[in-house]
């Protein structure tokens, strides 16, 4: 199965100044990126794998240390593979960066793999430069790739929603998962 996310409207962190959506009975504790295959794709910018899982564990932390229910899981996550648009022609040619990467979840109490095959997330990078101008005009490597990961945790929030309501992943002891306090600001 594969989710391909278009966050382009907005940044996938928009939202997190407010409450997480409901998730049920959630507190994520191993939060894993590797990228031992990750394919750099035509015409992207240069970064380094370290810098590929800390983006990506960087923006999954900030997006699930929100939750703080009383079951523990874990994810897995692979980068797959990644465009870092670099500066194009305006207008004829503004390329766009993607992020594409894979997800197994984990239930800690279970011991059990909820994902019975890695999921697949692609993203887009959020259109906030305008559909002419690229982001390679306007946003160093680093900022794309925070940008990019920041919209593949959304994603997985979206897909976690999802499968909690299908399959009750998250649903424990018939306890609803309490929120972290609003972060100081």
């Amino acid at each position: 199965m594969m989710t391909v996310a278009f966050l382009a409207a907005c940044n996938g962190a928009a939202d997190l100044d407010k409450a997480p959506v409901p998730l049920g009975d959630f507190n994520l504790v191993h939060n894993i990126a590797v990228a031992p295959k990750a394919v750099k794709g035509p015409l992207s910018r240069e970064v380094s794998k370290e810098q590929l899982t800390k983006a990506l564990t960087d923006a999954t932390a900030e997006r699930f240390d929100r939750y703080n229910g009383s079951r523990d899981y874990h994810f897995g996550m692979s980068v797959e593979g990644y465009v870092l648009a670099q500066p194009g022609i305006p207008v004829v040619f503004a390329p766009k960066s993607i992020l594409i990467i894979n997800l197994t979840v984990w239930d800690d109490a279970k011991n059990l793999k909820l994902t019975e095959r890695p999921h697949q997330i692609t993203v887009f990078e959020s259109l906030d430069q305008g559909p002419v101008v690229g982001s390679g005009y306007t946003k160093s490597a680093e900022e794309q790739l925070k940008n990019l990961s920041q919209n593949a945790a959304k994603a997985i929030e979206s897909y976690l929603v999802k499968m909690n309501k299908e399959k009750g992943w998250f649903r424990g002891n018939g306890a609803t998962a309490a929120v972290a306090a609003e972060t100081d600001a």
